[in-house]
């Protein structure tokens, strides 16, 4: 009985061996047809048919039941030896068959679409990788000590019975032929100047593919530096992930079975793509080959060289393909284009599913005829989706904590599953360094964790204020107040009304919260602001106008774009102030200026209906506001210049309890005669302190006078004796 191959290398094997009875045979032929003696003189320069002789004596090639050939076989003797061998393999093959093995080789044969003839060029190429006496072999069949390499003429004469058959399998080394079409081969020259014909080029296997025969699994050394073969365990039915979005993937599994899938997968970091695609993958009993296009671009490769390898790997590893950093490849760089063309092509015929991943819209618009492109945006989720996530990246990551309540962090901020991940992370070292020996986390130190999610757009395009301010320190009239408290509760209670309620359902825009604060300079516009973000534990951002106005068309928007992008993901409170320079009012057009100008103002609009975040605009001239803004406030509170008894309590309140204050101080006096603004106190409580201590005692209504004088002068406003009454010899002159 015959019997069948137990493995991959026991096929390569039988299959060499055949290889090498041809090439034992084509030895032999050229031996007989030289027949002249040849001298050592040149030894090293040469391989001399005595060394042949000995190489040939040391292949001993043992058939099934027969001795080893002697040295001196005739042609026909081993003409015949190698039809009874190929017959042979030919059996075990068929039997192999019966027993459902797969090999390697045949593999390889299907994979690519590789002829028989294919194969032989791969395994005569394959024999000086494997054994380096055909290096010598192969020398001596081509007549040149150098030609250690079998080249294309070698391959042709050894392979081919006639002339003609020679001249039809050139074409098995075109270009578009599969074994340089997948780079199985490749032909060089070798050291020779200039150009050379094609069967003059040397044929190497490459170095994948040598490993892919020899049953070795790591991946190819052109792409390993960014590439990763995942074996996804995740079912559907365990991520985490809308209704909707679970429904269209499990009809995506179910429908999509015959992997013609190019799959786009968007969203911002961290809404799950990657896991997403690792759930489908494992419904459909695939691996993925995940690759990251942004580390691809950083090694020494040109980009457009490492996509073929990428999916013949893919192909070799029958897995789908997982591109990350997908955005890379849209841009407009001249050097990443030919990176874009050569995946576009690639695609077309990758025999498994494909995820594209990134942010951005992409949509392929006919240049993938044959193939199902699904666009998938996952965005950032919703307060329901956020609280499952928190209690499970919480369960998952279990950390003792004290005064954490996950459901409260989850309304304020609306991060996705990675950043979720990432904020536990950090809090748990957060803990650690404040505490190494306890490490329980607070309240404080997840709410520091989810403030670090904020990138750094943030920092470069807006001034962070930390707030210093809380309830007891701003003096307002008490609807203002109310007001101010109703803005926390709306936050506090946002995902209740939009998510339990299902207010989110039935509006499109306008989910964010606008406030407009509307008031004169120094009224407490900005100390409000900090209020708001202290009581509700969110960053405060002043924005920098400076940063995002710019005189190129279209720069703002791109900036106003990115503010409002960065601003949602961290849910930090955006604090635009001096607001009516950017969302003034639209004027008539009558140049080019103004026509980009209320083009602007439109965009702003936008995007104030898409936020679904905290903005606060603040104004000292709120007539001079677009309607359209005042329209899309969700409260408007004006800030009026404080009375006589309001500006009492703010003197009462602007001193820190350290400070000295004389017993006579006049402060009814100074409330009642100066009608100034919160701003205007706080900087004379300051000028007056510098004078107080200047003149070595406590702050007394004299240095309040003096330091109200020079306020006056920089409001640009006369001392009156009205104003000043019985101190007016004090500021006289």
């Amino acid at each position: 009985m015959i019997g069948h191959f137990q493995s991959s290398i026991d096929l390569l094997l039988a299959e060499l061996k055949r290889i090498k009875l041809k090439v034992q045979l084509r030895l032999l032929s050229i031996r007989e047809d030289n027949g002249q003696s040849e001298e050592d003189d040149f030894k090293g320069l040469y391989v001399s048919g005595k060394q042949i002789d000995t190489i040939i004596g040391n292949l001993h090639f043992q058939q099934e039941g027969k001795p080893s050939w002697p040295e001196n076989s005739p042609i026909g003797t081993l003409t015949e030896s190698l039809k009874q061998y190929e017959e042979n393999i030919a059996e075990k093959r068929k039997e192999s068959l019966l027993h459902g093995q797969t090999y390697r080789l045949k593999n390889l044969e299907r994979l690519f679409g590789l002829s028989t003839f294919d194969l032989d060029i791969l395994l005569v190429c394959l024999l000086p990788e494997l054994d380096l006496d055909y290096q010598r072999i192969y020398a001596y069949l081509q007549d040149d000590i150098t030609k250690k390499s079998p080249t294309v003429n070698f391959v042709l004469q050894l392979l081919c019975n006639s002339y003609t058959d020679m001249l039809k399998a050139r074409q098995n080394f075109f270009p578009e032929a599969p074994l340089l079409k997948y780079h199985l081969i490749s032909l060089r020259d070798d050291h020779i100047p200039g150009p050379t014909t094609l069967l003059a080029k040397f044929i190497h296997v490459d170095e994948r593919i040598t490993n892919y025969l020899l049953e070795t699994e790591a991946i190819d050394a052109h792409i390993s530096p960014f590439t990763v073969l995942v074996y996804p365990t995740l079912k559907l039915q365990d991520i985490i992930l809308s209704k909707e979005i679970k429904r269209l993937l499990n009809k995506l599994v179910t429908q999509y079975e015959d992997n013609s899938l190019i799959c786009h997968l968007r969203g911002p970091y961290g809404v799950g793509k990657q896991t997403t695609a690792e759930a489908v993958c494992s419904e459909l009993g695939v691996p993925m080959l995940y690759v990251d296009l942004n580390e691809m671009v950083l090694v020494d490769t040109p980009p457009e060289l490492s996509v073929p390898f990428i999916f013949r790997e893919g192909i070799l590893q029958n897995a789908a393909l997982y591109l990350d950093g997908f955005d890379l490849l849209l841009s407009d760089e001249k050097e990443i284009k030919p990176a874009c063309k050569a995946v576009i092509k690639e695609l077309e015929n990758y025999p498994h599913p494909v995820f594209l991943s990134g942010e951005k819209n992409w949509q392929a618009r006919g240049r993938l005829e044959y193939k199902s492109f699904i666009d998938i945006e996952l965005p950032i989720p919703s307060y329901l989706v956020r609280k499952q996530l928190w209690h499970k990246q919480w369960s998952s990551n279990p950390a003792p904590a004290v005064d954490v309540d996950l459901n409260d962090v989850a309304n304020k901020f609306r991060f996705s599953g990675g950043q979720i991940r990432d904020a536990i992370i950090t809090a748990r070292n957060l803990a650690k360094w404040r505490d190494p020996g306890n490490e329980v986390i607070t309240k404080q130190d997840l709410y520091s964790a989810c403030h670090l999610q904020a990138r750094e757009i943030l920092n470069t395009m807006a001034h962070k204020i930390q707030p210093k301010y809380d309830w007891a320190d701003i003096v307002l009239p008490k609807d203002q107040k109310e007001q101010l408290h109703e803005i926390c509760s709306y936050v506090k209670y946002y995902s209740t009304v939009y998510g339990d309620w299902g207010f989110e359902r039935k509006l499109s825009l306008g989910k964010g919260l606008n406030v407009l604060f509307a008031g004169p300079s120094g009224t407490g516009k900005t100390m409000a602001a900090e209020i708001i973000a202290h009581e509700l534990g969110l960053e405060l951002y002043k924005i920098d106008l400076s940063a995002i106005v710019s005189k190129y068309i279209g720069e703002t928007e791109k900036n106003l774009d990115r503010i409002f992008q960065e601003g949602q993901t961290s849910n930090a409170i955006l604090f635009f102030d001096e607001a009516d320079a950017l969302f003034g009012k639209r004027s008539e057009v009558r140049d080019s200026h103004d026509r980009y100008a209320n083009i602007e103002i439109a965009y702003l609009l936008q995007k104030m209906d898409e936020y679904k975040g905290i903005v606060i605009l603040a104004t000292n001239l709120r007539k001079n506001m677009d309607e359209a803004f005042s329209r899309r406030m969700h409260f408007a509170l004006e800030f009026p210049i404080p009375d006589e008894a309001d500006r009492y309590r703010i003197w009462k309140s602007i001193f820190p309890p350290e400070v000295p204050l004389a017993k006579n101080i006049d402060l009814e006096f100074i409330a009642r005669q100066f009608k100034i603004t919160g701003g205007n106190i706080k900087n004379i409580a300051l000028g007056a302190a510098f004078l107080a201590v200047e003149d070595g005692g406590c702050i007394n209504t004299e240095n309040l006078v003096r330091a109200t004088k020079r306020e006056f002068q920089k409001m640009g406003k006369l001392c009156t004796e009205d104003e000043f009454a019985r101190y007016f010899q004090l500021v006289k002159g």
